[in-house]
This record gives structure tokens, C-alpha cells and sequence, in this order.
């Protein structure tokens, strides 16, 4: 039972880091961030929306994963958002998209497309099995 706790606390640990690091990320160079939103293969009239709303979705779910009383919507959450970007990043491995520029965080940026699928599945795998392993462990 010990094992199970700690493997999901290292889990949380780790999410939670992520994505306090890409949001912070964005938010020091945030007009590098917009320009990179805008470079993307969808179109622009989403960036007032998207450049405000990823780092805030990243620092709630942040904030979620690490308070107790809300690290299984914290985890659901991680799920939802890994699913978004990893089934992003699988279409431009697809080639789906004419062009696509990565606006990934800068520890990510000089990544090749098939390795940022591999972290963002392993990311989207931990966050499953962390959700299960907690919901488990409170019932």
C-alpha cells in the first residue's frame, strides 16, 4: 500500500512540475509565446483566447494536483490536457498540418516530433495511472 502512495505522489510531483515549468515558461516570454500561438496551423482569431488561457490551465492544474483535497480532479485535468497536446502532436507526426512550429516549452523546443509524442504519451500515461491509483487509494 506504501508503494502505491508514493508512486502516485512521485506522479503528482511530476505533472505538477511540468506544468508549473510550461506555464511559467510561457508567462516570462509571453510575447514570444502569442507569436508562437499565432504561428500555429489553426486559426489566429483563437489566440486571445489560447495565449491567456494555457499557462492559466497549467498553473490551476498545478495548483490542483498539489492540494491534497484536489490532486484527482488535478489528475483528471493532467489526463484531458496531455490527451489535447499528445493527439496534437500525433496529427503532425501524421504530417496533418502544411507547417507546424513548435510552441513547446524551452526544455522541449529542440525536441524531434516523434520524441515529443514519446514524453507527451509518457506524461499522458502517468497521469492515468496516478488518477487510478489515487481513486483507488480513496475508496
Amino acid at each position: 500500500m506504501k508503494t502505491k502512495y508514493w508512486i502516485t505522489e512521485l506522479i503528482i510531483f511530476l505533472l505538477a512540475g511540468l506544468f508549473f515549468y510550461t506555464a511559467s515558461d510561457k508567462l516570462l516570454d509571453y510575447d514570444q509565446f502569442v507569436w508562437q500561438i499565432n504561428n500555429q496551423p489553426f486559426d489566429n482569431s483563437l489566440t486571445p483566447i489560447l495565449a491567456p488561457a494555457l499557462p492559466a490551465v497549467e498553473l490551476l492544474l498545478t495548483i490542483l494536483l498539489l492540494w491534497r483535497r484536489t490532486s484527482l480532479i488535478g489528475l483528471f485535468g493532467a489526463g484531458v490536457l496531455m490527451s489535447i497536446f499528445t493527439i496534437y502532436i500525433a496529427l503532425v507526426n501524421l504530417s496533418f498540418y502544411d507547417r507546424v512550429p513548435c510552441s513547446c516549452a524551452t526544455a522541449f523546443e529542440h525536441l524531434s516530433w516523434p520524441q515529443h509524442l514519446m514524453i507527451n504519451t509518457s506524461f499522458l500515461v502517468l497521469a492515468v495511472i496516478g488518477f487510478n491509483l489515487l481513486r483507488q487509494q480513496k475508496h
